[in-house]
Parts: structure tokens; C-alpha cells; sequence
């Protein structure tokens, strides 16, 4: 493979799109740290670009196995940038709705150990459940962090933590590293190998 067609296959338009996310991760801690909650939110819109990128990609037609896992990399950083900045920004929110903010880390947190621990890296499935708890996780906390009630990520918490239990499952099931897998169902009764 020549140099120029790495190229080709690694600068995408949903590569990029994933690439905004890691861009604008110290951009976010740069405003929060200095108390620009508005703008803060307005940058926030980072989660955006974890909707498009998987399905430009899909669009496209350039799903990849490297595009999955820097996807999954720039979730990390990115999920990781907004709870640093939430506890910076808006610490009485986060303090009391701390049980719901753990379930959220660890649903980011336990099925990374488990596929580092498992495949020696983190797991980049993409499932459905996952997608829709990223969409209203991201919904929520606009909603959460302009003042309104907190019941929608107390929900958008849950979904996570049933997404995560999915992944962790998937990860159990599965004889070798795979990426961009639906759900359980996808892997359930397959022949080891496919």
C-alpha cells in the first residue's frame, strides 16, 4: 500500500469529523476552567460530532476498523473532558446528582477494563444502545446544566449503565477483537470466528 492510499483511507470525512472531538477537548477545558459556562455549552456541541462521524461513515461508505477505535478513543477523551468540566463549572449539580454521575462513569469506565483486560484494548463496538445513550446523555445535560430538572439524566444514566452491561457482555462472548458490533444479538449463536 502506498503512502499517498494510507492517506486516503486514514484522512476521511468521518476520521475528521472524530478528530474535532480531540481538538476541542482542551479548547473545553480552556473555558471551564475559566468559568465560560455558556460557552462552554456552545462548544459542547462535541457530541454532535459523535452522532455524525458513525454515520458519514455509514453514508459513505468508509467504515473502518481504525475509525471505530479512534472513535472510541475520542469518546474517551471527550466523556472524560465534559465530567472534569461539569465538576469545574457546576459542582452543586454534580455533587447532588453524584449516584447518577457515578453510574455514568462507570458505564464508560467498566467495559473499557474489561476489554483492555480481556483484548488488550478498549472495546469499539458502536452498539444501538450505546448510540441512543450518547444522544441522551448529550440531551440531558444541556438540559441539566441550563437549570432544568434532572430526571431526563437520571434516565439517560440508566441507559448507560444498561448499554455498558451490553458491552461488558458482548466482550465476554466473543472469541477475538471485532469492532462496530449492533448488540448482543449480533453475537449470540454465531460459529466462533465469524
Amino acid at each position: 500500500m502506498t503512502e499517498r492510499h494510507l492517506y486516503q483511507q486514514l484522512l476521511t470525512a468521518p476520521n475528521l469529523l472524530t478528530c474535532f472531538r480531540f481538538v476541542s477537548a482542551p479548547v473545553l477545558l480552556w473555558l471551564a476552567w475559566h468559568g465560560h459556562e455558556k460557552a462552554f455549552l456552545l462548544l459542547a456541541v462535541t457530541f454532535l460530532s459523535d452522532a455524525l462521524d458513525g454515520f458519514v461513515a455509514r453514508r459513505t461508505g468508509q467504515v473502518s476498523e481504525f475509525g471505530a477505535i479512534l472513535d472510541s478513543w475520542a469518546d474517551v477523551v471527550t466523556y472524560s473532558t465534559i465530567a472534569l468540566c461539569a465538576w469545574w463549572l457546576w459542582p452543586a449539580v454534580v455533587s447532588r446528582e453524584a449516584l447518577y454521575v457515578a453510574l455514568v462513569i462507570g458505564s464508560y469506565l467498566l467495559p473499557a477494563a474489561v476489554g483492555l483486560f480481556r483484548f488488550g484494548r478498549f472495546t469499539s463496538y458502536h452498539t444501538r444502545a450505546v448510540k441512543l445513550a450518547a444522544v441522551l446523555m448529550a440531551a440531558s445535560l444541556f438540559l441539566l446544566f441550563l437549570g432544568g430538572p434532572a430526571r431526563p439524566f437520571r434516565f439517560a444514566a440508566l441507559v448507560c449503565t444498561a448499554a455498558a452491561l451490553e458491552e461488558i457482555a458482548i466482550t465476554l462472548v466473543i472469541d477475538r477483537f471485532r469492532t462496530n458490533i449492533r448488540g448482543i444479538f449480533e453475537v449470540i449463536g454465531k460459529n466462533p470466528g465469524d
